[in-house]
Formats: C-alpha cells, sequence, structure tokens
C-alpha cells in the first residue's frame, strides 16, 4: 500500500513537494490555511484588474526545468527572459539606469562617475561566480544530519572565500566600485533576501552573478501566478486534493510519531507523513508549542523586514514607466539602517514598482494599467499600529507621481493595501516578516531549523525558514531536500519491518 503525506500550505514549497510525492508514488493531501493556493506566490482580481501579489519574477529557470523533469511533466507555464534586469531611479535625478546583461552597454550609463565601470564589474562577477560555483552545489542543495556534518562540510569550501564570511555585502561591493551610486545599484540584489546590504553576508554578493551571468530573471507569461494555477491543475490531474481554508491548530502524537494534524475545526487529519509548507520556526512555537519557538525566543531571532505592498488599477497607461523599476532616496545609509525599527524612515521610502500590464495587457482592462508596490517597512515587533497606512501609501503615490511626470491619484479606480498586519493574518508570516528567517551567518545551513522534526520522526518541513532559505528557486530546492527526507523515513520503516 503507498503510504500517505499531508502537506499543510500550498505555497510554492507545498506544491512543488506534493508533486515530486506523487510522482514516487505517495498518496497526497494538501490543507490549506487560505482561500486559494500560492502563500506569497498570490493573486488580486479586482475591478477588472490582475496583481501579484508578492514574487514578481524568478531567477534560477533550470531548477524548475530540472523539478518537471524528476516530475515527469512539462513546466505548466510560460516565462521570457529579462533583459534589462529592472531600471532604477534616484530622486532628484532625471537619470535612469537600466541594469542590462551585456556589461558593456552597462558601463555606458557610468562613464561620468565610474570611467571603468565596465573592468571592475568583469573582476566583481569573476568573484562572485567563484561564490556562486563553490558553494551552491555542496552548501544549499544538501541536507545536513548534524552540525558536525554542515561544518565539515563547510571546511571543503575553496578557502580563498574564507575572508568573504566576515565581510557584509555592501562592504565587498565597496571593493570593487568607487562612486556611491553603483555601489548602490549593484548593492540592490540584498534586498531580495528581506535584508539591506548592511546586514546581509557577502557570501550573497553570489547573486549579483545569478543576475548578470548565470541565467538572470524571468516574468511569466500572464503573471507570476500562472505558475501556481499550472502546478495546481497538474496536481488535480493525478488526484491530489487541496482543502481550503483549513488551519491547522494542533497534533496528535504517539510513540514519536504524528499520527494526525488538527485543524480549527476540531476535524482530525491522519496520514503516515507530514511536510509542514506553513512558517518552520512559527509553526514549531505556535502549533507544537516547543519552548525554543515561543515568543520571545522568536522575537529575538533575526527576521526578514516587514512589506508594505500596493495594489493600483489606473484608467490611463505609464508608456514611460517599465515593467520591474527601483524608486531609490538620497538617504541610502540611514534608511538601510533604520527601515526594522524606525516607522520614521518611511518619510523617505524607498519602493518598487512592477507594472504587470506592460506586458501581459490581458491584466488590466484596455487604455488601462495594473501597477504593484512593494515597500519594505518594520515588522509587527517594530511598528505595530498601521491606522497610518493611508497616509504612507498616499506619500508614495505622491513621490511616484512626481518621478514619472504624471499625477496618477485622480487615475485610481482600484486600490488594495497589504501591511505586515494583512501578511500575518492571511499567511501566518511571523510578525508580517516579508520572507521569513533572515539569512545571517547563525541562520543557515545547519543552523537554520531543520526540514525534520527534532521530535517527532514523521514530520517534516519545506519552504522559506527551513533549508536552504527564502525565494521561489530556494521553494523548488527546498521540496527536493524534503523529499529526500521522506523517501528515507520511508526505507528505514521498510527495512524495520523486514528485522
Amino acid at each position: 500500500m503507498n503510504p500517505s503525506v499531508i502537506i499543510v500550505g500550498a505555497g510554492m514549497g507545498g506544491l512543488a513537494t506534493a508533486l515530486r510525492l506523487s510522482t514516487l508514488g505517495y498518496k497526497v493531501q494538501i490543507v490549506e490555511k487560505f482561500y486559494q493556493a500560492g502563500g506569497r506566490l498570490n493573486r488580486i482580481q479586482k475591478d477588472g484588474f490582475t496583481f501579484d501579489t508578492g514574487p514578481s519574477f524568478f531567477s534560477m529557470s533550470y531548477e524548475f526545468h530540472e523539478f518537471a523533469r524528476e516530475c515527469n511533466l512539462q513546466l505548466p507555464f510560460s516565462f521570457r527572459e529579462l533583459d534589462p534586469l529592472y531600471s532604477v531611479n534616484f530622486r532628484g535625478s532625471d537619470q535612469t539606469y537600466f541594469l542590462y546583461k551585456d556589461i558593456a552597454r552597462l558601463a555606458e550609463q557610468f562613464e561620468q562617475e565610474e570611467p571603468d565601470f565596465e573592468a571592475k564589474m568583469e573582476r566583481y562577477l569573476a568573484k562572485c561566480g567563484g561564490l556562486f560555483h563553490d558553494t551552491v552545489d555542496l552548501v544549499i542543495k544538501q541536507n545536513f544530519n548534524s552540525l558536525v556534518h554542515y561544518l565539515t562540510t563547510l571546511a571543503r569550501v575553496n578557502p580563498r572565500h574564507l575572508p568573504v564570511l566576515f565581510r557584509k555585502f555592501h562592504d565587498q561591493v565597496n571593493r570593487y566600485f568607487d562612486s556611491e551610486r553603483a555601489r548602490q545599484i549593484i548593492s540592490l540584489v540584498a534586498f531580495f533576501l528581506g535584508r539591506t546590504p548592511f546586514d546581509t553576508s557577502a557570501v550573497y554578493t553570489l547573486l549579483s552573478y545569478t543576475e548578470f551571468r548565470h541565467d538572470g530573471y524571468y516574468n511569466v507569461e500572464g503573471g507570476m501566478y500562472k505558475i501556481v494555477e499550472g502546478l495546481v491543475d497538474e496536481l488535480a490531474r493525478r488526484g491530489v486534493s487541496i482543502n481550503y481554508n483549513t488551519e491547522i491548530s494542533a497534533v496528535e502524537s504517539r510513540d514519536g510519531k504524528v499520527t494526525a494534524l488538527v485543524d480549527l475545526h476540531n476535524h482530525f487529519w491522519r496520514a503516515d507523513m507530514f511536510v509542514v509548507n506553513a512558517d518552520a520556526a512559527f509553526f514549531r512555537g505556535k502549533v507544537l508549542e516547543r519552548k525554543a519557538f515561543s515568543p520571545r525566543k522568536l522575537d529575538i531571532m533575526q527576521w526578514t523586514m516587514g512589506y508594505l505592498t500596493i495594489y493600483l488599477g489606473i484608467k490611463r497607461q505609464l508608456p514611460n514607466v517599465h515593467h520591474h523599476n527601483y524608486y531609490l532616496g538620497d538617504n541610502f545609509y540611514d534608511y538601510a539602517r533604520d527601515i526594522y525599527k524606525n516607522p520614521g524612515t518611511l518619510q523617505k521610502p524607498y519602493y518598487y514598482v512592477n507594472v504587470l500590464s506592460k506586458h501581459n495587457p490581458d491584466c488590466a482592462p484596455q487604455g488601462c494599467e495594473s501597477l504593484f508596490f512593494v515597500c519594505p517597512v518594520p515588522d509587527l515587533r517594530y511598528k505595530a499600529d498601521w491606522s497610518d497606512r493611508d497616509a504612507i501609501v498616499d506619500s508614495i503615490i505622491d513621490d511616484f507621481s512626481q518621478r514619472v511626470g504624471v499625477d496618477i491619484k485622480p487615475e485610481i479606480v482600484s486600490r488594495t493595501v497589504f501591511t505586515p498586519q494583512e501578511w500575518e493574518k492571511h499567511f501566518n508570516l511571523y510578525r508580517g516578516s516579508g520572507l521569513g528567517l533572515a539569512h545571517n551567518l547563525m541562520q543557515i545551513g545547519a543552523f537554520r531549523p531543520h526540514n525534520v522534526d527534532e521530535k517527532f520522526k514523521n514530520l517534516f518541513y519545506v519552504g522559506a525558514s527551513t533549508v536552504p532559505g527564502a525565494g521561489l528557486p530556494m521553494a523548488v530546492i527546498s521540496s527536493k531536500l524534503v523529499t529526500q527526507r521522506v523517501v528515507a523515513l520511508r526505507r528505514k520503516f521498510a527495512a524495520d519491518k523486514v528485522r
């Protein structure tokens, strides 16, 4: 008889794990707190507009192709490469920088402030590439069974990278570039990890290599939610059911194994094994009531920043605004230093704008535009009161209008806002932290919450706050790592029966 698995959460990690396990013959069910699948990778359809709620592009497309091959399917969504990757504008400047993958073309934009930009960028990317190739397969794409296993693996990394461990992202970038604008633009990718260049390890400069040299970024045709729709449809064809509006509140256990999950309606969900795609740290604290993950302990962990997300439908088009755009202020250091704890930082916000309808006209009525704003903000530990959210949103809209030379306020026909309060409420993101636990050196690898439970041998975890970390390709890798765990336990059970 095929073993049964229940997956808690239909985010990218949960959906990918369900497909992997169904391919291997497991009987899989999913329970999901929200009314539709996707987790952070979700969608809003309102007033004739479509908005991606979270990720708006992805990297490492080869991980998706490998995932599809291993699950015996054709990728159920189409995507195209971005070039330029995105644009960057500084407050008070008319210049827009375009991050082309062609380094010579990119360098032309820095002729005045960084005349030898091309040579510097090539040296920088060579170092980033070395970090990537010497660490990703060895450290990121494998399970660790103990701290000793992890540390001995780290010892195999080329020692030339050791100094990078003790630097921050921005410090590493500063070693290669002199102009402040070049430094800020190259450092932007650190924000993709949910932290700032000043508190992100320089190890993650390897992301610059993934941006410019190793695959780049991709847009999904029709919007990012097409990934979710495609995976859900494939799961339905395989007989995998998703039970929505189902939040797990407790577990039933016996002899070191979970026997059932219990939802808020006191329904018992029974299976042989269980995989949790809810936040791995939050679930251990809230549902399993582990002292090591109590609110007091969770609050002293390092978390990614909160996000203020704004979804606007406007009754005009913005031909001079590109698909992916970053709008930076004139207070880079102060902003990055204060963003986690000082709500006053939002008086001069940094933000990102995605114009989903730019290449996906079906996502807005004819002649209209679908806009998605993301502004990093303090999480709910530092800003619990969001009664001023409309004033903050209006200030961002005013700043954007000034930058693009069009007052969009009277053009708005649809407006939705998620503060960290909504992100916590809808998706159980701890304190509204956008991407879960941060990726500092003491919260990665074997120091991150494990993908196998400390007490229950048939309980596993997948997703952002377990290994390897946050991001769509990391969720795909996480699904592979947890599947290996499940398969290993099944083999152990079978061997025990033979004995």
